[in-house]
């Protein structure tokens, strides 16, 4: 027998949704349950802004205009029309007009935000049999909202509930069977059982296994659903200086780990070991692609910028060329790796660029990392994966807690959502890095600013 609804589960809402939901997601309006969708028609307008480009949100409202039309299938925007679906509620564009209330009067602006406000607001006071709920990314636009007495919240679909408890690749075991450890050193690899506790352990799991002052660095192999004994090994030059780079670095080189993510806070080393993993697996892949998403200081277009299209990105990818520079002075200018990566520079084998700029192109035979990746929406991420052909490894650092961009947060970034969905796969693999080795200065912010 059905369990009884609660009276929040029978009350139909309204929701809302202004611009950033849509280009978050551009079928979102399609998660709302039973409940109506209201679109001020602001939100088109504002999308007519966004529908020529090559970047995500140019490809969401494309996708939403084309979505809208289908679902309207030629009726008048300004009725309510059904969604798709028995169990989906209705929608419409909604028109301008001031409430009692007037947005753009209290905060003394006229400008887009106020007046998707007010057509929230108008619709709160025609609509009396239901509740309109203000949904958006922006949470100034949501507090503004709750200013004026209209409900808000974000667009909780595809965020992580609790990051705080989020995956994060290794367990410690610091009261292992110090026969079992010997076992491990002796063999190589041994059975989980009685060794890593009762539960299986995850797919490519990693382990620090402590008996008294024994301990050892160990992997779940999945292949072999055996546990492995992990090794600290110097990657072009650069050498792990703890247990979690050592596990990076383990994934990184692994060939049956097709799909990396690597987390941390600034100085844990996430983009200098990817770099340096993939430059030891050089022969493996025809190029090596570096990228980052491009995140303007300030939320403007980087046509604010001086200069022709290079001078304006130089600044966003200096970082990576940094982490580039440091791994080739790890040799003398007189050895062949330092050499090796100029020309890898000058014939294309290794390439640094703003992840736009690869949009379209192949993903065959290529070792693809992507810095920065918690400034990615879910479906940035998702489209990035599904182009990967053969022979292609990505590899995705970033910290979730340092979002450049104001739609996103810890929760709902494409970093999280990855990590959360792909856990126990046999071609993904995750560490976070906590300790940082910068330096001591650099710990001391991160520890106490």
């Amino acid at each position: 027998m059905a369990k009884a609804q609660t009276k929040e589960q029978k009350e139909k809402k309204v929701f809302v949704l202004d611009t950033s939901v849509i280009i978050y997601e551009h079928n979102s309006i399609m998660n709302f349950d039973e409940h109506d969708i209201g679109i001020p028609i602001t939100v088109l307008e504002e999308l007519d802004n966004f529908k020529k480009g090559n970047d995500t949100k140019n490809f969401e409202a494309r996708e939403f205009s084309r979505l809208i039309d289908k679902l309207a299938n030629g009726k008048m925007l300004k009725d309510w029309n059904p969604l798709n679906g028995k169990t989906k509620g209705k929608f419409k564009v909604l028109m301008p007009g001031k409430s009692e209330v007037d947005a753009s009067q209290v905060f003394d602006e006229d400008k887009a935000d106020h007046r998707i406000l007010n057509s929230a607001l108008l619709l709160q006071e025609e609509v009396k049999d239901k509740k309109v709920i203000l949904v958006s990314k922006d949470i100034n636009l949501r507090l503004k909202a709750k200013s004026l007495g209209l409900p808000a919240e974000d667009y909780n679909t595809g965020k992580v509930q609790n990051v705080n408890s989020l995956y994060t690749g290794m367990k410690i075991h610091d009261k292992a069977s110090p026969l079992k450890i010997n076992e491990l050193y002796e063999k190589g690899a041994i059975s989980p059982r009685g060794l890593i506790g009762t539960t299986k352990p995850k797919k490519n799991s990693y382990y620090i296994l402590k008996s008294g002052k024994k301990s050892i660095l160990a992997y779940y192999n999945p292949a072999t659903e055996l546990v492995e004994h992990v090794e600290k090994r110097p990657v072009y030059g650069i050498k792990p200086k703890n247990a979690e780079q050592t596990f990076a670095i383990h994934a990184i080189m692994n060939p049956d780990i097709k799909l990396v993510t690597i987390q941390g806070v600034a100085g844990t080393g996430k983009t200098l070991l990817a770099l340096a993993g993939a430059l030891e697996q050089k022969r493996e892949f025809k190029q090596i692609f570096l990228a980052r998403p491009i995140v303007p200081l300030s939320n403007k277009d980087i046509g604010y910028l001086p200069g022709d299209i290079k001078s304006k990105l130089n600044p966003y990818m200096e970082p990576l060329w940094d982490n580039l520079k440091f791994i080739q002075n790890q040799f003398h200018e007189t050895d062949r790796e330092y050499s090796k990566l100029t020309e890898m520079v000058n014939q294309e084998k290794l390439v640094i660029t703003p992840l736009a700029y690869i949009r379209g192109r192949s993903l065959s035979n290529i070792c693809f990392i992507v810095d920065e990746a918690q400034n990615l929406t879910p479906h940035e991420v998702k489209t990035i994966i599904t182009r990967a052909g053969d022979n292609t490894k990505i590899i995705f650092t970033g910290d979730i807690y340092q979002i450049d961009t104001p739609y996103l947060d810890s929760q709902s970034n494409g970093l999280s959502y990855l990590i959360d969905r792909v856990k126990n796969h046999d071609l993904y693999a995750h560490i976070t890095l906590e300790k940082g080795e910068r330096s001591e200065l650099a710990n001391l912010a991160n520890d106490l600013l």
